[in-house]
């Protein structure tokens, strides 16, 4: 008797399903317009808007490096980033009589402490503050141990500020790092592989937790448009689906994409690409309104160039920007302590 071969039939995938409403409604009252972004407490109690972005710039730098250092997943620091840009839009990095604000630092490291617990990749607290204390001072082999001031400063200011970051966070812990759905995304549509396009993707979201993307649009447009910034740069076109273009698909809104990719474009496009790499934010922006979204070319939508802030190089699809362990900010061993 002859067995028959049977060929497995191919998986049939399943369509992706909207965030449900209860996840839409708390992530949206973290979600702002760009005239909101100027009214944050530091700015309205007189801080120039240059000065607050570079303050958030180092303190999310200052998360990064200390997360390099204690081995944490780009998860984490991305979910670290989010907690302090979400706590500057509701406390103030500028004193003001009778109010002493918390260090941009301090925030940082709290921020990231939260994120460890949260993403459930717990450090000891004598790693933490060790590594908050090496970056701050901008020395990676200073001996730091319960017996150096510096230590029980830093561990107490993470610890006192916990309770100030969570109470500011309305204690909203649920968070989904865009790292997570854009790899989703590229495994819907078999492109997982594709290791130009995963690293460009994510290239991209690495670059973003240096700005405020994360508050300005929702995480899954951002992954979204770390897609379309990736595929743009190695030419692959998407697949439409019973007549419907991959954005939605993906529960995207075509405009959140075209805006997340401008606003990464206004801040990296003219910044020189390293190793003679390709920039991925060369040419990548096009007009928000309109029903086309082609595949744009470097050069295809020129634009002025904008006023920058001193950036850090961007990634390129290595999934990592350098800047200076402290942004060029000096920092003294005394930022630790605390009132009283």
């Amino acid at each position: 008797m002859v067995s028959a071969t049977v060929t497995p039939a191919p998986p049939v995938r399943e369509r992706p399903r909207p965030p449900p409403p209860a996840v839409v409604e708390a992530e949206e009252q973290w979600i702002f317009t760009e005239d909101e972004l100027l009214q944050a407490p530091s700015i309205v109690d007189g801080m120039s808007p240059e000065e607050e972005r570079a303050l958030r710039r180092k303190g999310v730098n200052f998360i990064l490096q200390v997360g390099m250092m204690l081995k944490l997943p780009q998860t984490t620091l991305s979910t670290a980033a989010i907690f302090f840009n979400r706590y500057l839009m509701r406390n103030s990095l500028k004193p003001r009589p009778g109010y002493k604000p918390l260090h941009h630092y301090q925030v940082a490291a709290t921020a990231l402490f939260l994120a460890t617990k949260v993403e459930e990749n717990v450090r000891k607290m004598k790693e933490i503050v060790v590594a908050c204390v090496r970056v701050a001072l901008k020395d990676p082999n200073k001996l730091v141990d319960e017996q150096t001031k510096d230590f029980w400063k830093w561990r107490d200011t993470i610890l006192y500020s916990e309770d100030v970051l969570l109470e500011s966070l309305s204690f909203d812990m649920n968070i989904e790092p865009p790292y997570k759905t854009m790899y989703d995304m590229l495994k819907y549509y078999n492109v997982e592989h594709n290791k130009r396009l995963r690293n460009a993707a994510w290239a991209f979201l690495s670059d973003s937790c240096l700005t405020q993307l994360c508050l300005l649009f929702t995480s899954r447009a951002i992954a979204a448009a770390s897609i379309y910034a990736g595929a743009r740069m190695v030419d692959l076109e998407l697949p439409e689906e019973d007549g419907k273009p991959w954005w939605e698909i993906q529960c995207v809104k075509l405009r959140d994409i075209r805006r997340a990719c401008n606003h990464m474009a206004d801040i990296y496009e003219t910044v020189p690409s390293k190793d003679g790499e390709p920039n991925i934010y060369a040419g990548l922006r096009s007009p928000e309104d309109g029903s086309y979204f082609d595949t744009p070319t470097p050069g295809q939508h020129p634009m002025p160039e904008p006023e920058l802030d001193p950036e850090p190089e961007p990634a390129n699809g290595n999934g990592k920007g350098k800047e200076d362990a402290n942004g060029g900010d000096e920092v003294m061993s005394e930022e630790g302590e605390l009132d009283g």
